[in-house]
């Protein structure tokens, strides 16, 4: 029977299980960022080290599955959580341990996988073994499952070109056994970026919003999953949380600080500057 642990306030606490970026842009980093901006309170269980910025990623330093599970552990026996986010894992051994964890500290507690396959500049982040624990071991615990289309397209075999199609991925991978898949569909061509929430009791819900053109979109995947796994900690319905965190990510994507000479990072505090500009540096 897994110990809840004491609370002294009712703060959402979200476990994040990633990789870090060295650029801040994504992983870990943008993880911390996006769910403290939405008021809930991260923890984190660090799954590799990489050096990376806005042109790549240089070379990616895996951290042993037995201390990603330590990490996870003492995070969970201690402060506990209301959600708990995945992002990059890497191996199958450190899938193995996740599954392990989530399956008994970790039991009933709503679990966000954003299936983190390839990075934006082409890296490989999780190897063939690891493609097939995701499957086996993860995917049947996951509450929700965010995957772009290239992260579907891998992980069902389809070919992913048209919004139906988004609804006929989404099919596949509930048949995997998580209990709602976000399809992103940002991937897409078109005006419009259409995201699919569809849920293994049937119910569909589509989120429609116009293209940003901007090439600070480094780490929204990473930034709209950990966003949705702050609303489930609150709270929110899924649909509730999935719809603030896209609004979040949008915002970010508009404010964008515009740093790096590749796939810039978002701005991740714009809740504290509201609709108009960032502040001017130096601005208190």
């Amino acid at each position: 029977m897994r110990r809840e642990a004491v609370r002294e306030n009712t703060k959402p606490r979200v476990l994040v299980v990633a990789g870090s970026d060295s650029g801040g842009g994504a992983g870990i980093q943008a993880d911390i960022k996006t769910i403290t901006m939405l008021g809930a309170f991260a923890t984190t269980a660090i799954t590799a080290l990489t050096a990376q910025n806005t042109l790549g990623v240089e070379e990616v330093m895996p951290v042993e599955a037995r201390f990603v599970a330590l990490q996870m552990r003492a995070v969970l026996s201690d402060i506990g959580a209301d959600a708990i986010k995945t992002g990059m894992l890497g191996t199958a051994r450190v899938v193995e341990a996740v599954a392990g964890l989530c399956e008994s500290l970790g039991f009933g507690i709503p679990l966000i996988v954003d299936p983190v396959m390839v990075a934006k500049g082409g890296a490989r982040l999780l190897d063939k073994d690891a493609h097939d624990a995701l499957i086996l071991r993860l995917l049947p615990l996951a509450s929700l499952l965010t995957p772009n289309v290239p992260e579907a397209e891998i992980l069902t075999g389809m070919s992913i070109k048209t919004p139906r199609d988004l609804e006929r991925a989404a099919d596949a991978l509930l048949a995997l056994g998580p209990s709602a898949v976000l399809m992103k569909g940002g991937h897409l061509e078109g005006d419009t970026v259409v995201d699919v929430l569809r849920t293994a009791d049937g119910a569909q819900h589509t989120f429609e919003g116009p293209r940003i053109a901007s090439r600070s979109t480094h780490g929204t995947g990473c930034t709209l999953a950990s966003g949705i796994a702050a609303g489930v900690a609150e709270g929110l319905t899924l649909e509730g949380a999935v719809a603030r965190a896209r609004e979040y990510v949008v915002r970010a994507i508009q404010q964008a600080p515009g740093l790096g000479r590749g796939d810039g990072p978002l701005e991740f505090a714009h809740p504290l500057f509201g609709p108009a500009k960032r502040l001017p540096a130096g601005r208190a």
